[in-house]
């Protein structure tokens, strides 16, 4: 028996090399987080809101549209917005109305630049007098029947609180405001009750309540008032009460809880201003 051949060796062969790697992506453009939109302009309507705007921020108004029935009124704003190279234009009633956004338009709409509410300055550079306080008003027309009264009744401002459910400026605003708005200085506290505080030293902070709070005449003379109105439906929330240092309520006939906070802040300014805690004018 023959014995095996041996078998030839043989290297051992290489392992395969690696497939090259894949290049890397190209990058694409960044994200970047959408901007936001820049602020509505000021639609003002009505001769008398129209008016107002001309007279205490005449800078402000972009453009003017106007129907033929205000032709009159409209001719002195126009002239003015001439010197100024900016547009205004005789326009149908339709056009008009699609312009203010309402029929309610009064035949004449101002477009302004949004008008900035600064948040609270310091109490010494408030004006003296009394100083109307909106807490969680809601309703755009309760808060420009509130400026028009504030400056039927010869107030120098009105500050807003800081809470979302606030109503802040807007169309519907200004027309219920009839120029009330215009005359006023505006300011926001994002922090309602710590602003109160902070006004105590020269402002009586008073609550307007349902119920509980002294009659306006049994409230102490010589200093201003903050008066502080509060929510349709809820009132004023209890840490914003809190921080008042008193609080005033309307004697009624108990047929009905209470007024429209409108009704009532009007009221309100009638009887602080005779009972002398505002200017008369």
């Amino acid at each position: 028996m023959k014995p095996p051949r041996p078998r030839p060796f043989r290297a051992p062969r290489p392992a395969p090399a690696p497939a090259p790697a894949a290049p890397p992506p190209a990058p694409g453009p960044v994200a970047r987080p959408p901007r936001p939109a820049p602020p509505e302009p000021d639609r003002l309507c009505g001769p008398v809101a129209v008016a107002a705007a001309f007279a205490h921020r005449p800078e402000a108004v972009l453009r003017l549209f106007y129907a033929a029935s205000r032709r009159a009124e409209a001719g002195p704003f126009c002239a003015r917005l001439a010197r100024a190279r900016k547009p205004y234009r005789e326009v149908p009633p339709e056009e008009l109305a699609r312009i203010a956004g309402t029929a309610h338009h009064g035949g004449i709409v101002a477009v302004a630049a949004p008008r900035p509410v600064p948040p609270l300055p310091a109490p010494e550079a408030l004006p003296a007098g009394l100083l109307p306080v909106l807490d969680e008003v809601g309703n755009p027309h309760n808060l420009g029947a509130i400026a028009r009264s504030a400056a039927f009744f010869g107030c120098k401002a009105l500050l807003l609180s800081g809470d979302p459910r606030q109503a802040g400026l807007s169309d519907a605003a200004w027309r219920t405001s009839e120029g009330g708005l215009e005359a006023l200085a505006l300011y926001r506290a994002p922090d309602l009750p710590a602003a109160l505080r902070a006004l105590a030293p020269r402002y009586l902070t008073v609550a307007a309540v349902a119920r509980g709070g002294v009659a306006p005449v049994a409230l102490p003379c010589g200093r201003p008032i903050a008066l502080v109105l509060g929510n349709e439906e809820q009132g004023l929330a209890e840490e914003t009460v809190a921080a008042c240092s008193a609080r005033v309520t309307l004697p009624g006939s108990g047929l009905v809880e209470s007024l429209n906070v409108s009704v009532a802040a009007a009221v309100l300014m009638h009887a602080l201003r005779d009972a002398g805690h505002a200017p008369v004018i």
